[in-house]
């Protein structure tokens, strides 16, 4: 049986993590923005899939897999940082844009649209840690099954994870016509955002701590 304390802290990781600003928020709002809540919210769909595909494989070895080729894992986290810090760079640069700036972007098709979502969540870095990495921490072999705990934490995380998104695409169109009209504003929320990416970036990227096994 799970423990409470192992339920609480992945709720508590997960809320964490959700609300840091990065490439799943960014597109998710960008669409919600755009081409409307619907959008947005086929977006997600795809985003919780690109959970389960994460969830399923973690739980089935790719945790091993790391174990087992250290520098495997290195290159991903590499990568992740890589990515997070070329996100900071587009929202600090001089003429950068918030995530809650409207854009021209081309409407996509709902195929399109659930594909994008999957495919950013996929390659998020945030996600590719927690799962491999912090989740794990929390399973207890002397509680049963580990392959049953870790699908369970994970369906916590997934919850939350899916829930704060959805009311991010719901409030998007509101919270951008709201910083529109205050541009001193709209240029602290990029300030911030960028910080936190940046910062995650290097957290990431200096991190030392190896793959856990479930």
């Amino acid at each position: 049986m799970i423990g409470m304390n192992a339920l609480i802290g992945v709720a508590v990781v997960s809320l964490g993590m959700v609300l840091t600003p990065g490439p799943n928020m960014m597109y998710l709002v960008s669409r919600s923005i755009t081409q409307g809540r619907r959008a947005g919210a086929i977006s997600l769909a795809g985003v919780a899939v690109g959970f389960i595909v994460y969830l399923t494989a973690a739980n089935l070895g790719l945790s091993l897999v790391f174990l087992a080729v250290p520098q495997l894992y290195t290159a991903v986290k590499l990568a992740g940082a890589g990515y997070l810090a070329w996100l900071a760079w587009k929202a600090l640069k001089p003429g950068g844009t918030s995530v809650f700036t409207r854009q021209e972007l081309a409407p996509d098709s709902p195929r399109r649209l659930f594909t994008m979502g999957l495919l950013t969540n996929l390659l998020n870095p945030k996600i590719a840690v927690m799962y491999v990495s912090l989740i794990p921490q929390f399973i207890d072999p002397a509680a049963g099954s580990t392959l049953l705990q870790g699908f369970a934490l994970g369906g916590v995380q997934i919850f939350i994870s899916l829930a704060v998104n959805l009311a991010i695409v719901l409030a998007a169109g509101t919270i951008a016509v709201f910083l529109a009209g205050r541009p001193t504003w709209l240029r602290a929320q990029r300030y911030v955002m960028g910080t936190v990416l940046g910062a995650l970036a290097i957290k990431l990227a200096t991190d030392r701590a190896p793959a856990a096994a479930t």
